[in-house]
């Protein structure tokens, strides 16, 4: 049997799936660290992650030993009995967050957004509030998911079209607005803040300085759960393991997913002690969440993400990423700025090249570099956790000849 063309399997994906993407005709076929290979033999340097899921890059020995093990022995049991694997990594989470007493397995980001949303709404309900005293604040630019609920969380409009009605009980306000935030608390109908300390689709925008201690502030205030996204930021992204290390603040509830499972699709949510009650038999459930095979992945993963070794390597890589940057920035004069924290950097379009962005995008992986964006003005930077010296040099390499060909035109 013949090998299909890429172009005929490109095909087949574009008449089979929903077009809810657009993604670009290659079809990647392996990796190895951050590099990938597509099926036509074309080797890129990976600045994307899949999303800032794959930390440890791609086929790490030590997920690839998780899960092979784990899949010789149990695939899936359900949540009516238990298996070790989702109880081991509960106990982990559990230690490593310095915070949390209980922990909600499930799929993906969305889900735990889902939960943590659930378990606002549930704790205010055992407050004694009233429907209209549960209202969840969330700030301009955010991104929350695409369930229904956490993309009304979701503090952008454009991904609300079309979707109404939206449910109620959503308030949103300019992120980093210490003042706004405070008139939208003052009515005393606030069950929680939720905030990512690093906007991701917003724009790779930082939590500014004492922004997030100030939430906690009003949130005691005003006997408010203080919830942090850190789907996108977390496990060691930033250059510690959890964000908000970095803020010195202390969560009621965080939500995870992305690169706790290393590329194998897991979620969780963390309960501090007062919510960690709330939620009893029947509250809520998932059928998949805490799969023993995602269990056993996220363990190592979250083994290595925890190391010091990580965290030294995010704190070089992204210096030398900014350096690189801002190199080609002197030149080109193409940035505006240069933001975010750790191996989470933004690169905004200077004006005059903004809505421009996915043309980078384009001209970058011609020349063998993946790479995101953060709306159409930010080119948005993810790579792996663990990435070496040769393939950042290589990357940049790559991205100023893209950025030459792009000034070019």
């Amino acid at each position: 049997m013949s090998t299909p063309a890429t172009a005929d399997l490109v095909a087949i994906g574009q008449h089979y799936y929903l077009p809810v993407y657009r993604p670009r005709e290659v079809i990647l076929e392996r990796g190895q660290g951050s590099r990938l290979w597509d099926r036509d033999g074309r080797e890129y340097v990976d600045f994307a992650a899949g999303i800032a899921v794959c930390g440890l890059g791609h086929n790490d020995p030590d997920l690839v030993a998780a899960l092979t093990e784990q899949a010789g022995k149990l695939w899936h049991t359900s949540n009516v009995f238990y298996s070790e694997p989702p109880l081991r990594l509960a106990e982990e989470l559990v230690s490593a967050s310095r915070f949390a007493a209980r922990v909600f397995l499930c799929n993906s980001g969305a889900e735990a957004n889902e939960a943590a949303i659930k378990l606002i709404r549930k704790w205010a309900a055992a407050q004694g509030r009233g429907p209209e005293r549960r209202v969840v604040v969330t700030f301009r630019g955010s991104f929350h998911g695409r369930t229904l609920a956490a993309v009304t969380a979701t503090a952008q409009p454009k991904y609300h079209e079309g979707y109404e009605p939206l449910p109620g009980g959503f308030r949103y306000v300019d992120f980093n607005d210490i003042a706004q935030l405070q008139e939208a608390m003052a009515a005393g109908d606030v069950a929680a803040v939720m905030v990512e300390p690093v906007q991701g689709e917003g724009g790779v925008m930082p939590a500014a300085e004492g922004f997030l201690e100030a939430v906690r502030e009003l949130c005691d205030r005003h006997d408010a759960l203080f919830a942090l996204d850190e789907i996108q930021c977390g496990m060691g992204r930033t250059g510690t393991l959890f964000a908000h290390w970095q803020d010195g603040v202390v969560p009621d509830i965080v939500t995870l997913a992305k690169a706790l499972g290393g590329g194998f699709p897991i979620g969780a949510l963390l309960a501090g002690p007062k919510v960690a009650e709330v939620m009893q038999f029947g509250a809520h459930g998932s059928t998949f969440g805490g799969n023993p095979l995602a269990a056993a992945v996220a363990r190592a993963a979250l083994r290595k993400l925890s190391s010091p070794e990580i965290a030294a390597n995010v704190e070089r890589q992204s210096a030398a990423i900014r350096a690189g940057l801002a190199a080609i920035n002197d030149e080109l004069g193409v940035f505006s700025t240069i933001r975010g924290r750790g191996l989470m950097l933004g690169a905004a379009l200077a004006e005059g090249h903004c809505g421009k962005a996915g043309e980078i995008l384009d001209l970058a992986a011609k020349r063998g570099l993946l790479l995101l964006q953060a709306g159409p003005d930010v080119l948005r930077f993810v790579p792996a956790l663990n990435i070496g010296d040769d393939d950042v040099t290589e990357g940049l390499r790559r991205l100023e000849a893209a950025l030459r060909e792009f000034m070019g035109k």
